[in-house]
């Protein structure tokens, strides 16, 4: 890790502790003037300390290198500048390595220390040589001269860089914290993207599996009541002209309700996915991918809503399908309890389909046999039971062969769930078999 924050850039491209051969040129160039400087500097005071010139000048470069470390040791740059000030020595050092601790991340009270001490040794030294000069006679200015001299250079020398250094440094925390806080903002709108498309999915799960339903409802019922009457035509055709002739009409009439509840329930589905095709559409190529993910939510959502919005069958049809499985052979019995009122469309389309599965259920499985039909209108609830007995040994529909897919039981479990309703079914003591449903009336 870097003091200097260098250690946040992530692609690292520079040798040893640089993260760009740049700065490490940078870094070799500065140390390279302040060995010269400190060489140079490091003759008068070869002479002035009494030592071999030889060994001021090699003094001076060892000293000016340290300006090599300025990124990874800044504190040990200033130090050594600090200890060469008496000497007369490492300007450039001194001033770059303050600037380069005070754009460091290091502790503020650090910073403040060093620079501290940076100013009291420059002030110390300046005052003496000022002192000197004054002594010297090379100056015949007044007294006041010495201390403002000092002050001057010192705060000169140490100010600059350290309110630089602290600027540079705020700064390049304030584009990180941008940097970080934009990057954090891709990735949610990125995770909301995610979940605008698994609603989208979702959705478009859960009106597949509606339709499902709803086909295999309006299929279901009116080909297996087309399928038995068509059986009960083979079987009187040659002796009962007339009822053959009823019975193809009853068969041409389910026919033709089935082909127009499949064209409206087609129609629906139609529109839904054209609405969801013009969403599609509609958001520009530059938009954000959580937009696109949500007007993919929102198409499917609206599709969804369409069709559970289209007309479907209610209660005040159910006299008509008893009926229907009546004109079939059906010997079926409809009771209702409790005061009829209207109830929202999907709890009474959701009665009526359970209704109308449990009677095509009976005509596959049990024709022929008695079915009694009750319906139960109660303060928050409706309640609804379809219970046959047990089929006679031989049925007059029993030719028809019914195919039967499955599913009839699991669709109607799941429309009474989706409402928050409770839906039993399983044979009777007798032999039978009963379906019971209870959905909330709100």
């Amino acid at each position: 890790m870097t003091a200097t924050g260098e250690d946040h850039v992530t692609a690292r491209g520079g040798p040893l502790w640089w993260a760009r051969w740049r700065g490490a040129l940078l870094d070799i160039g500065l140390a390279t003037v302040s060995s010269v400087e400190c060489a140079v500097e490091g003759v008068p005071f070869a002479r002035d300390a009494g030592i071999p010139v030889g060994v001021g000048l090699a003094f001076g470069l060892l000293a000016g290198s340290v300006l090599l470390v300025r990124r990874k040791w800044p504190i040990a740059v200033v130090l050594m500048a600090i200890a060469i000030t008496p000497a007369q020595m490492g300007f450039l050092m001194g001033v770059v390595g303050l600037y380069t601790l005070s754009a460091s991340e290091l502790p503020r009270r650090i910073i403040a220390s060093l620079a501290g001490m940076s100013l009291v040794g420059t002030l110390i030294v300046t005052f003496v040589r000022v002192q000197q000069s004054m002594a010297r006679g090379e100056w015949t200015l007044g007294d006041w001269f010495v201390p403002f001299a000092a002050i001057a250079t010192s705060l000169g020398v140490t100010a600059p860089p350290v309110l630089l250094g602290l600027y540079v440094g705020a700064r390049r925390r304030l584009m990180e914290s941008l940097r970080e806080r934009a990057d954090s903002l891709e990735r949610e709108l990125q995770l909301l993207a995610e979940r605008a498309e698994e609603r989208a999915e979702w959705a478009r799960n859960e009106e597949r599996t509606r339709i499902a339903r709803e086909m295999h409802d309006v299929v279901a019922h009116r080909v297996s009541l087309m399928v038995v009457h068509a059986a009960a035509l083979q079987a009187v055709a040659r002796k009962d002209p007339e009822k053959a002739v009823r019975n193809a009409a009853l068969v041409g009439d389910m026919g033709r309700q089935a082909l127009t509840e499949l064209r409206e329930m087609l129609g629906v589905l139609r529109s839904g996915e054209e609405a969801a095709r013009q969403e599609r559409v509609r958001p520009a190529p530059a938009a954000p991918l959580a937009a696109v993910g949500a007007a993919a939510a929102a198409a499917a959502s609206r599709a969804v809503g369409a069709a559970g919005a289209a007309e479907g069958p209610c209660l005040s049809e159910l006299e008509e399908l008893v009926g229907q499985s009546a004109a079939a052979g059906m010997v079926v019995d409809l009771s209702v309890e409790g005061e009829a009122r209207s109830y929202a469309p999907e709890v009474e389309q959701t009665a009526y389909r359970v209704v109308q599965e449990a009677l095509t259920n009976v005509h596959k499985h049990a024709a022929g046999a008695k079915t009694y039909v009750r319906l139960a209108h109660r303060v928050s609830e409706i309640a609804m039971q379809v219970e046959n007995e047990p089929p006679p040994e031989v049925s007059s529909a029993s030719s028809a062969r019914l195919p039967s897919g499955g599913n009839g039981l699991v669709g109607m479990k799941e429309r009474v769930s989706a409402l928050g309703g409770v839906f039993v079914s399983g044979p009777t003591d007798a032999g039978g078999f009963r379906v019971s449903a209870v959905i909330p009336a709100s």
